[in-house]
């Protein structure tokens, strides 16, 4: 979205989608994931909305759909470009907003020439009356949006999943009002806030990349320092590859567990077995933190307060509910503690102290106070660049976050998974999460009520391919592929169709054994959304 708009955030908030009247959701079961918001969906829907969802399973957001689009995984550039094709072929496009608002139309209209719906028919597996249908029904909407998760961003070719999102969206004039919008949801609570304060790879607190050299040196200054690392870091997955090469020696994790959460476990094992000293920051003896050679005991959320920043922007004071357990500290506090160790100056009092140098730092979150807001409820939306401003619920409304506020348009080509079928592993393998637990279940497993509803992990198999191997539902299987075997009980359900099988992650030795740690050229994701795989009966 940055290379699109210049901006990677939320365009529009979250209760605005009640203000849609088509939203196109595709690579997200916000349903079970975001249940929150999808309750706004309903809320459009009760208001005539249309709603088009695009996946491979027949998902419970999938059910609350006008028009489903079935797709086979990995092919979702292939659906969105043809698409776009129908509405260029038939000229149903925004010409003046293109015009207006945008450049490099004709390239993007040459490339999707090639994507005709037949075409598209037969990569993706979408009939050619299902791509037009949905092509005019939101081209043709007074408004509408699109709502994309990490079932678009988690492929090998996730950055350009994104960038052709933005295309649809911006060639039919759905940004900038009321009820459009591009709504990427995050992954987990304050996502959103680590990314505005540089906790990417590449990046200073505002988006600054580190190769900015004036923008570098500004916030060197701030710091009392002369000047910051000009290279860029490691992504997540590039981190556990160097060290299982040797090449990291040390790890400081806070708050994550890679052992569940990231791809190829056996991979990720081997690398942190390979630390020279490996410290974690965490509430539970999580499956990561039993391999630390130290663990920092921190506070749980509603034992510290401070600011969180939501996936719309939206930026809030969390207040504390109860006193830290003894012998825990918040995570700010921590933090600090380590750096004045290491010799550094984190003479910070609390977190007012530190929101106010955010405030001094980052230019978009320059009016986002402690005192506004400890007062004001339901927060305040970035960029707020003065006190006074009222915050901003709608980006992009007169130009755009570029440096000529003009939007690009970006053609892309279809790229393949990494991984294909073949005879030894015939079936595609899809993660994602499931309704009663969150993440790597490091608390949600502790819960004896959510373990009541959903005690163990199971696979997803089309009746066709259990019936193959003679499997029964709720009998043990064994999903297996090059990097491992996984042991669940099967669940036959027409919800998947035949070839693909899914698995949610959220338990120990389950679907991230299995999953490939290949990452996408630029945005460094991994390939967690398909992997081919096998299914055996087991005793």
């Amino acid at each position: 979205m940055v290379a699109s708009l210049g901006s990677g955030a939320m365009t529009n908030p979250i209760a605005d989608i009640a203000n849609s009247k088509c939203l196109f959701i595709i690579g997200s079961n916000l349903a079970e994931a975001h249940p929150v918001t999808s309750q706004r969906v309903f809320d459009a829907k009760a208001q005539g909305a249309k709603v088009i969802v695009a996946d491979p399973r027949f998902t419970h957001t999938a059910w609350m759909a006008d028009v489903y689009l079935r797709l086979n995984p990995g092919t979702d550039i292939p659906l969105i470009n043809g698409m776009i094709h129908v509405i260029i072929e038939e000229k149903l496009q925004n010409q003046e907003f293109i015009e207006k608002r945008t450049t490099g139309f004709r390239k993007l209209a040459d490339l999707v020439a090639r994507y005709d719906p037949k075409t598209v028919e037969g990569i993706s597996g979408v009939s050619v009356h299902e791509i037009q249908h949905a092509a005019r029904l939101f081209v043709k909407a007074p408004a509408g949006a699109i709502i994309y998760c990490q079932g678009i961003t988690e492929h090998t070719c996730g950055h350009d999943n994104v960038l052709d999102l933005a295309n649809l969206a911006l060639i039919c004039g759905h940004v900038g009002r009321s009820g459009t919008g591009l709504l990427p949801l995050r992954g987990q609570n304050n996502v959103q806030g680590a990314c505005d304060m540089g906790a990417l790879y590449g990046n200073l607190p505002g988006y600054l990349r580190v190769t900015d050299d004036e923008g570098r040196r500004r916030i060197a200054q701030q710091w009392g320092m002369n000047d910051l690392p000009a290279k860029p870091g490691l992504s997540l997955v590039e981190m556990m590859t160097s060290a299982r090469e040797g090449k990291v020696h040390g790890m400081y994790i806070l708050g994550e567990n890679p052992m569940i959460a990231d791809p190829d476990t056996h991979h990720v094992e081997e690398a942190l077995r390979r630390l020279d000293f490996l410290v974690c920051d965490e509430i539970f003896l999580s499956e990561t933190a039993e391999l630390a050679h130290v663990v920092l005991p921190a506070a749980y959320w509603a034992e510290k307060e401070g600011t969180v920043t939501g996936t719309e922007r939206r930026v809030q004071w969390m207040h504390r509910a109860i006193a830290p357990t003894p012998g825990s500290k918040p995570d700010w506090r921590i933090i600090c503690d380590i750096a004045n160790k290491l010799g550094f100056d984190f003479s910070y009092n609390g977190p007012e102290e530190i929101l106010r140098e955010i405030n001094k730092v980052i230019p978009s979150f320059t009016g986002i106070t402690p005192e506004r807001l400890k007062e004001k409820v339901g927060g305040i939306q970035w960029p707020c660049p003065t006190p006074e401003h009222p915050g901003t619920p709608i980006l992009h409304v007169e130009r755009f976050a570029t440096a000529d506020g003009l939007a690009r348009l970006n053609p892309v080509e279809h790229r393949p998974p990494v991984e294909k079928t073949s005879e030894e592993y015939p079936l595609v393998l899809t993660t994602g999460r499931i309704v009663m637990h969150y993440n790597s279940g490091t608390e949600t497993r502790r819960s004896p009520s959510l373990l009541k509803r959903s005690p163990e992990p199971y696979v997803d198999i089309n009746p066709a391919d259990a019936q193959g191997q003679g499997i029964s539902n709720g009998e043990e299987v064994a999903d297996i592929n090059k990097r491992g075997e996984v042991r669940v009980k099967a669940a036959i359900t027409n919800n998947i169709p035949p070839g693909v099988v899914f698995m949610h992650f959220h338990f120990p030795g389950t679907a991230n054994i299995l999953t490939l740690h290949d990452i996408d050229p630029i945005a460094k994701v991994p390939e967690y959304k398909v992997a081919a795989c096998r299914i055996e009966k087991r005793e």
